[in-house]
């Protein structure tokens, strides 16, 4: 028996390229990434819960394309706060400031070890169909394969990535505009950003790990 031949991961992903800051499909589609701060819902009186709520709900009502909300829970990597306390102890005066500086980062580090801190990072995806609006409708399916159809696939090949890259800027700028009215900010990210993102996604096992991209 023949053994079979191993697929390559990378057959596995919907992502083509990069470019710009902007994802471009293997079926052509184009997805722009907005990263969102927080807010403390909780913490806000009645009034300013009904705000945010009306805001959110002119956000939904803006919306004439679909977007998809993700939001990413990843163990907190204390080691780099770490490392700048040990380059500030040896900056300090006297020998009880650098013991207390000791016990400050030992304390940290067996606070950490011995609990759960999660930080949370929100996201928001924001499609573009080359042939429009409609070849997007379709139901959302995963952090960025949301949808497309083979006509426009093939459309999508004669249009310029300036002409489609400027029209995911405007629906992205619409969501930030209209997330602003809850409070929300909302930012594009980059290219590296993004890659970082999908390394993320694509390798839960390493939430953990720092990334270091190279230029």
């Amino acid at each position: 028996m023949t053994k079979p031949r191993a697929t390559a991961a990378q057959t596995f992903v919907p992502v083509k390229e990069i470019r710009n800051g902007v994802i471009i499909l293997k079926d052509g589609g184009y997805r722009g990434v907005l990263i969102c701060s927080s807010v403390n819902f909780g913490l806000k009186s009645a009034g300013e819960q009904a705000a945010i709520i009306s805001g959110f709900q002119t956000f939904l009502n803006t919306l004439d394309f679909p977007v998809e909300i993700v939001v990413q829970s990843r163990k907190m990597d204390i080691r780099p706060y770490l490392s700048l306390l040990a380059e500030k102890e040896k900056d300090q005066q006297t020998e009880l400031l650098r013991i207390q500086l000791r016990e400050y980062m030992a304390f940290v580090r067996s606070f950490t070890e011995n609990s759960n801190i999660m930080t949370k990072s929100f996201y928001v995806l924001v499609p573009y169909a080359p042939e429009g609006a409609a070849a997007a409708k379709k139901a959302l399916g995963g952090l960025i394969h949301m949808g497309g159809s083979t006509a426009g696939n093939a459309r999508a090949q004669t249009k310029s990535f300036e002409e489609s890259h400027a029209q995911l800027e405007q629906r992205m700028a619409l969501v930030a505009s209209s997330l602003s009215a809850t409070g929300v900010r909302a930012v594009p990210l980059g290219t590296e950003e993004i890659i970082e993102l999908l390394y993320r996604s694509f390798n839960p096992g390493e939430l953990e790990n720092p990334i270091r991209l190279e230029q």
